[in-house]
């Protein structure tokens, strides 16, 4: 409930100011905060993204040769300039000047520009650690016209990775030109891409006599839009999640430092493909969908109780980083934290120092993603393997006994911990079983979305899972979670309400219209998009209208991506305007035609505007890119007969 209270206020407590403060640039900010900038300077934030140059290049440019797949790759340097030059699979060559670089350890990525104000993240990196390149995706096959394929869509930096790289970034996508003008007030996480923008700021310090004006702006007492609270972490939790998370990004680019998560991100639930059915990591999600399914989030441990926010480092190695907590002493800051000495064998079972007896090889699974960078699970989990049967999920004891099996480690930790109640139910079998089948777990899973005791996102999981198998009586029994306190739990039940009755949708539903979350908002606004207008009151309908004005302007912030225009397709057709919905599934298969789903949907849309003739020259179209797609033969087979 604590956590859940300090949520609220921070809903509440959004930036408002008459006038924005300005970026100033982190360089300012080194004569006073001499310690924290120097801290930052070496950090990984700093060396998000820099221009290249002899210190932030770390690659071999030296002539250094790179083959993979047919694929050629040479990489030199003249004068000042570093020049990648690339022979695809079918032969073409063209040689691309090193435009930035990402990131030191322990790899490093370089951004090749195809076209001004295009970069693309080229898929052969340096790996800093044995001091070679490799390629990212090794196991893929991307020839040139592939959507996953380096110059494609989805490696495009400005659109899906810049944000994360830089301080006040902004888009700024062209859609008419198909083209970028991007903006940001510095390369990097810089000190205002966490602080915020930091004029008013130097006001402050320049001229005491402008400090009465700051909370007139909205500002803080030392002139700044957001503050870090140590006794309201989930502030701190929510600035760093707009990073450190699998969402979807619901405005132009970087927000103001402190505006609420759900006000400018969707986050992603636990579902299948990213996570497993037990919420354990299993795609790249980046810690805070892990996090917030943890004991610890809910009992109010914030980011910055284990990392240092200047260096980005754990502030202890190994188990020291746990024990400051979870000993003997304690931390009076956490008053229900069991007193005992868990550093010790007669606990984890395993020699003094060794691997086994570190915290994290147990209650933090390690993941390796990109082909070398290892991420750990940040839902500080108890070892599960007696779920294995039921979840298929990993477990960190097969992890390092990687020649026994989970049954082998259930029953010793069995033989262990007798009797403990750490082997109760756990919402991952029902999850399993929903991937399944749904209908057969559906009343387990409205009891997982009504328990307040669950995380909010494993409450989210649960009705996003319970959607196949939804119906008018399913949403008439959780429609009071639209009054749920978690925005995750809101926007999930808003969803939900598709399945209603159009009356009753439109009556539950219009409240969150004024949710102060705009992923609720708009979550809300979309399952009233067919609801006829005649059912509202003019003030609704102006209400509703607000909304998906709101929902509209985010999407057109996301044109580039192909996931946009199959959103705007499915629209066009709730809409019945079939000439929108070609529009919009032809501009997905221009972006990436591998997308089948928006092929299959141009066949028909095809076939009923200009009948078989029209409809085959699609699919046949559609075949050129995807050869054994069978939905695409079998549409070929049905119009040729």
């Amino acid at each position: 409930m604590l956590r859940l209270l300090a949520v609220l206020t921070l809903f509440f407590a959004a930036p408002l100011y008459a006038q924005a403060p300005n970026y100033v640039g982190s360089e300012n900010c080194v004569d006073c905060h001499s310690d924290e900038t120097a801290a930052w300077a070496t950090s990984h934030h700093a060396k998000a993204w820099m221009e290249p140059n002899p210190d932030t290049v770390l690659g071999d440019f030296n002539d250094a040769r790179f083959e993979h797949d047919d694929m050629q790759v040479s990489f030199t340097k003249e004068g000042d300039e570093y020049s990648i030059a690339v022979t695809e699979k079918d032969g073409t060559t063209t040689s691309y000047l090193v435009h930035s670089v990402a990131g030191v350890a322990p790899l490093q990525q370089y951004l090749l520009e195809t076209e001004d104000g295009r970069q693309q993240s080229f898929d052969v990196t340096w790996d800093d650690v044995e001091k070679r390149w490799y390629h990212l995706y090794p196991d893929q096959d991307l020839p040139p016209d592939d959507g996953l394929h380096w110059t494609g869509p989805y490696k495009t930096w400005n659109a899906r990775c810049a944000e994360c790289h830089a301080t006040d970034y902004q888009r700024n996508y062209q859609s008419d030109t198909r083209s970028y003008k991007s903006t940001q007030a510095e390369i990097g996480v810089g000190c205002e891409a966490c602080h915020g923008p930091a004029s008013e700021h130097l006001r402050w310090t320049a001229d005491a006599t402008e400090r009465a004006e700051l909370e007139a702006q909205g500002l803080d007492v030392y002139g700044f839009a957001f503050s870090f609270d140590s006794a309201n972490p989930e502030a701190g939790i929510q600035q760093c999640a707009g990073c450190h998370s699998r969402r979807e990004a619901l405005t132009n680019g970087n927000p103001i430092p402190g505006t609420p998560f759900h006000d400018t991100y969707r986050l992603a639930r636990l579902r299948p493909g990213l996570y497993h059915a037990d919420g354990q990591i299993l795609e790249e999600v980046y810690v805070y969908g892990s996090f917030l399914q943890s004991k610890m989030y809910a009992r109010g441990v914030g980011c910055m109780n284990c990392h240092d926010p200047h260096k980005a480092e754990i502030k202890a190695e190994d188990n020291a980083l746990c024990t400051q907590c979870h000993s003997e002493a304690g931390n009076t800051d956490f008053p229900t934290l069991s007193l005992k000495d868990y550093d010790t064998p007669d606990h984890h079972k395993h020699p003094k120092n060794s691997e086994g007896a570190q915290c994290k090889n147990c209650h933090m699974i390690e993941r390796t993603y990109m082909g070398i960078d290892g991420r750990r699970d940040h839902s500080f989990r108890i070892p599960r393997p007696d779920l294995f049967e039921q979840t298929g999920a990993p477990d960190a004891c097969t992890d390092c006994h990687a020649d026994q099996t989970p049954d082998w480690a259930a029953k010793a930790i069995a033989d262990w911990h007798p009797g403990s109640h750490n082997r109760g139910p756990h919402y991952g079998t029902v999850f399993a079983q929903a991937q399944v089948d749904p209908d057969l777990v559906g009343k387990d899973l409205q009891s997982i979305a009504l328990d307040p005791e669950q995380a909010g996102i494993v409450r989210a999981t649960a009705l996003y899972l319970l959607q196949p198998a939804a119906d008018e009586g399913s949403a008439t029994i959780l429609a009071s979670l639209l009054k749920d306190p978690d925005p995750l739990v809101r926007e999930s039940a808003a969803e939900f309400q598709s399945h209603a009755a159009p009356v009753a949708r439109l009556a539950r539903l219009l409240p969150l219209l004024e949710d102060p979350l705009r992923a609720v908002r708009t979550a809300a606004a979309k399952q009233l998009l067919n609801v006829s207008p005649a059912l509202m009151q003019p003030a609704e309908r102006q209400l509703l209208v607000q909304s998906m004005d709101e929902w509209q302007e985010s999407m057109s912030t996301r044109l580039d991506f192909p996931e946009t225009h199959l959103v705007l397709g499915g629209m066009a057709l709730t809409m019945r305007n079939a000439a929108a919905a070609a529009q919009a599934f032809g501009e997905v298969v221009r972006l990436d035609p591998q997308r089948a789903e928006a092929w299959s949907m141009l066949v028909r849309l095809a076939h009923i505007s200009g009948g078989a003739h029209d409809a085959l020259a699609v699919v046949d179209q559609a075949l050129t890119y995807l050869p054994n797609d069978p939905v695409l033969r079998g549409l070929k087979d049905e119009l040729g007969q």
